[in-house]
């Protein structure tokens, strides 16, 4: 495979591609390196072309020896042309890579799809994570298909819908009296004592890796070329970060010309330490308590929000916190002039896409990309009571009357 080893992100110390995920040194984060001249000879356009309609397309990128045998097909989501929504913000080149069509319909397929490969690889027989939601729902799926234990650990005031989208497949669901933060801890914790790959702990170096293959496929679909910027949302920071690094890796192995767009960040006033921070031109994130209802995103002391800080100021760009109502009008906008209906997440980071498109803080001629990275049905309660329909006795005058007359006043609110 094309990993050589991990390597430390502060110090630089290397460390073999094995279950570990912080420097004993420093204790920085490690992430994986690459030998980026045998990826350059490998990996063609034209392989590519030839490969998997999924991320596997992208295996030579890739922290693992080999493609899963048991694969839930993660990855090559549409790239939508959002031309409604381009012109609604003033702007000429809008582009939806849209992550809700995934097997569990959000980007953490793609993450997990990696970790779990890896996991095996390294001869591990349980898998496990803390997440907010997403992640619970693909490490349960993906455990399912695979035959694998898994334990997923979740806030307990976690949205009902992620809830029951994860206990389905018949993993076990901890559900803890505490944010996300608190399971973090837990977690990492638990890791320290049991023999389980927690794919966002011990084995996040890999895990990471998955979101790269969202630049891979957005520079595929515009035909080998980076736009000029993109949209991400932050929780951990991770996410900016990698798809930063998926676009650096194309023009290091000259699949495209241009190795990076500007890459802005979207967060949640509710938890926003990472804007906080940029905005206040601080070097270091002060932890936060979220309040949010983009619960997706709601981390308070984000592990990668340095580095998600240092991209969005060596490409350029920024990261910017929207409201609750505004994330709420950013889910209403996606949907009215996309047809994509997003989770509380993608209401952020399409509130924060309005917010510099309004202050004038993207070039209209700009080929912006926004990342949509999980479905609206996860989290209906955010627009509920929000939204206005019609209710009618089954006649053509009431129809008339209550639905087509100009001063009808709208519809009734849905609860």
């Amino acid at each position: 495979m094309p990993a050589e080893q991990l390597k430390c992100k502060e110090c630089g110390r290397t460390y073999p591609l094995k279950a570990l995920f912080v420097c004993e040194y420093c204790f920085g984060p490690l992430e994986v390196a690459y030998d980026y001249d045998k990826i350059r000879r490998r990996a063609t356009k034209e392989r590519i072309s030839n490969g998997p309609p999924s991320l596997w397309r992208y295996a030579d990128f890739l922290p693992v020896e080999r493609r899963p045998e048991i694969d839930l097909q993660a990855g090559y989501t549409p790239l939508i042309k959002a031309d409604r929504l381009a012109a609604e913000l003033g702007l000429k080149k809008v582009w939806v890579k849209n992550d809700t069509a995934n097997p569990t319909h959000s980007f953490k397929d793609r993450v997990v799809a990696v970790a779990l490969q890896r996991a095996r690889e390294l001869g591990f027989d349980v898998v496990a994570c803390a997440s907010t939601g997403n992640l619970a729902n693909s490490v349960a799926a993906h455990a399912a298909a695979s035959g694998t234990e898994a334990f997923v650990f979740v806030p307990a005031n976690l949205e009902i819908q992620k809830i029951i989208a994860t206990a389905v497949y018949g993993v076990n669901v901890v559900k803890v009296r505490g944010n996300y933060d608190d399971v973090n801890r837990l977690c990492t914790e638990i890791a320290s004592e049991k023999n389980w790959a927690f794919v966002n702990v011990n084995v996040r170096p890999y895990y990471a890796e998955g979101s790269k293959t969202l630049a891979y496929e957005t520079a595929e679909q515009l035909d080998w070329r980076a736009p000029d910027r993109v949209v991400v949302p932050v929780a951990s920071g991770s996410l900016l970060t990698k798809i930063h690094k998926g676009f650096w890796e194309l023009g290091e192995v000259g699949l495209i010309r241009r190795k990076t767009p500007v890459v802005c960040g979207a967060q949640a006033e509710g938890c926003g330490p990472v804007a906080t921070a940029f905005q206040q031109g601080q070097e270091h994130i002060k932890p936060v308590k979220p309040n949010t209802i983009a619960k997706s995103l709601a981390i308070g002391n984000p592990a990668d929000g340095i580095f998600a800080l240092e991209v969005a100021r060596k490409t350029g760009g920024l990261i910017d916190s929207v409201t609750e109502q505004e994330i709420v009008d950013g889910i209403k906008l996606l949907a009215e002039t996309t047809g994509i209906f997003t989770e509380t997440a993608g209401g952020v980071t399409t509130a924060v896409l309005a917010k510099l498109a309004a202050a004038g803080k993207i070039y209209p001629t700009d080929e912006v990309v926004l990342y949509i990275t999980g479905d609206g049905l996860k989290t209906l309660d955010a627009v509920a009571g929000t939204l206005s329909t019609y209710e009618i006795d089954p006649t053509l005058s009431e129809f008339e009357t209550q639905v087509l007359a100009e001063n009808s006043g709208g519809g009734n609110k849905v609860v």
